[in-house]
């Protein structure tokens, strides 16, 4: 049996989706899984072991007839005997319906019949329980599992290796993460940085720098003492340094899902993002603060720093 999911989005929606797989691997634990993302997305199954093969496809590019119908091809080749779709543009469904696949399952959408079995969509829920609602096209009535990753062991001998280099082995770090799409103000964190530092003096701060994140990294850096940076080459060895963490600060980013799949303590600041479609209810290792004008920058670090001393 093979089975395509159609997963848009960046890396943070292809985690929050993982439980959906992780449950189409229990029910069909034979079958071939597949699935279908953008180029930008493609590093998230780093850390997914039910998927077979990442094909992509920019959901987002204006594609012309030549995209569609190399995508039909790619498609028809692999014979899929069930697909489910986040995507509800009826394109990308016709093109599933062409294809022929005997079981089409996607949220409830004009025309109905471009989808075998439609399931209502309902967006106020965690995001991972509303990917998860898929499974109920399929007769599955389980609840949603928690997210898990599987970290390969080079990326977690790699994290091993950094934490003794940044003499992380003794009494612990703080992860933080502060790039992605919306950026909270560096004099913030260095309010937030120094305040830790003056109450826990032997505890590390290392920052997480990706690409691009040069513009609040190196602020901090020459405002903050004794902080430590690390790059991790890819998505394994990130989650790796975040679950030997003690405590993580992050924005709503890919970091936060790695953070909530390995079960690392987290402060996690949300801008305009309702906290509640990103974090998974009644879980104190996941604590959320919302900017009250919505605006990520008008966030307190005393605000902040009350919940990491709750943490």
């Amino acid at each position: 049996m093979r089975i395509l999911a159609l997963v848009p989005g960046g890396i943070s929606e292809q985690i929050l989706f993982f439980p959906t797989l992780e449950d189409l691997k229990t029910q069909y634990p034979n079958a071939v899984i597949d699935v279908l993302v953008e180029p930008r997305a493609k590093p998230a199954y780093r850390v997914c072991p039910q998927v077979h093969e990442v094909l992509l496809f920019d959901y987002q590019d204006r594609n012309g007839l030549a995209d569609y119908l190399n995508l039909l091809g790619i498609i028809r080749d692999r014979e899929y005997d069930l697909a489910l779709t986040l995507e509800k543009r009826w394109s990308i469904r016709l093109l599933l319906w062409l294809n022929g696949i005997p079981l089409t399952v996607g949220y409830e959408t004009q025309p109905h019949w471009l989808v075998s079995k439609p399931v209502p969509q309902k967006t106020e829920q965690y995001t991972a329980e509303m990917y998860h609602d898929l499974m109920q096209g399929l007769g599955v009535q389980s609840s949603c599992p928690s997210l898990k990753i599987g970290v390969p062991k080079d990326d977690i001998a790699w994290a091993e290796a950094e934490q003794k280099r940044l003499l992380l082995d003794g009494n612990g770090y703080i992860l933080i993460y502060g790039g992605a799409g919306e950026s909270y103000p560096v004099p913030q964190w260095s309010n937030i940085i120094n305040r830790i530092q003056e109450k826990q003096p032997s505890l590390s701060i290392v920052l997480v720098q990706g690409n691009g994140d040069e513009a609040w990294v190196v602020p901090l850096l020459n405002s903050c003492s004794n902080l430590k940076v690390i790059q991790p080459g890819d998505i394994g060895k990130l989650a790796a340094m975040i679950a030997g963490a003690n405590l993580m600060i992050c924005t709503d980013s890919p970091p936060l899902q790695l953070g909530v799949a390995v079960g690392t303590y987290t402060v996690a600041l949300f801008g305009k993002t309702d906290p509640k479609k990103r974090l998974p209810a009644d879980d104190d290792r996941f604590i959320a603060i919302q900017s009250p004008t919505y605006n990520l920058g008008d966030i307190q670090a005393s605000k902040v720093l009350e919940k990491i001393w709750r943490s």
